[in-house]
């Protein structure tokens, strides 16, 4: 099954916008404390984690990243308190436009095309019947994604110093990502 979705444009610095990213562990912790997501990513010995909150639990990586482009693989499962687990794996393109406005800041277009293959026959029917339903998930997650980047990207320009007091106050937060953002910040 593939959907594809466009998120609203937003403006950010490319610079924060491109290293959060690149650092999707920190990029969770920051969403998670400016309370604007329920996700969670973190580095296990294999690699990257993602719990979406909702259910969907999985291991993850970025296989590419260049200018404009990034494309992650992920398997996980989705834990249901009804049905089955259902497992799968997926490749994300998150892809994004951008044009500088002035000021350091960009307005970012994001476009979002996912590929999952579901391990079950049953479920995969399913999925490929709807279709229409996976579409509209889609689209509604660009536009989430969008609003969250933008509060995020207001609240770091608003008060850059809060924000990485917040971070910094998180226990599990890596502390390399942590010192790399506050200087993209100019925090003393």
């Amino acid at each position: 099954m593939s959907v594809q979705a466009s998120g609203e444009p937003f403006v950010v610095r490319r610079d924060v916008f491109e290293f959060l990213l690149d650092h999707p562990e920190l990029a969770t912790h920051l969403t998670r404390a400016l309370r604007l997501a329920r996700y969670r990513i973190w580095r296990g010995p294999e690699g990257l984690w993602l719990d979406d909150g909702w259910g969907v639990v999985g291991q993850f990586s970025v296989v590419y990243a260049a200018s404009g482009t990034r494309v992650v693989y992920a398997r996980g499962q989705y834990q249901s308190g009804f049905l089955p687990s259902i497992r799968g794996e997926a490749v994300v393109v998150i892809e994004y436009g951008v044009d500088p406005i002035g000021d350091h800041r960009s307005l970012i277009s994001p476009a979002v095309t996912g590929f999952v293959k579901l391990d079950s026959g049953f479920f995969a029917l399913a999925g490929r019947l709807a279709g229409a339903v996976a579409t509209a998930k889609a689209e509604k997650e660009a536009k989430r994604f969008a609003k969250i980047v933008t509060r995020a990207s207001r609240a770091i320009d608003e008060n850059p110093a809060h924000v990485h007091e917040q971070l910094r106050q998180r226990p599990d937060v890596p502390r390399g990502d942590l010192e790399e953002f506050r200087r993209l910040l100019h925090l003393p």
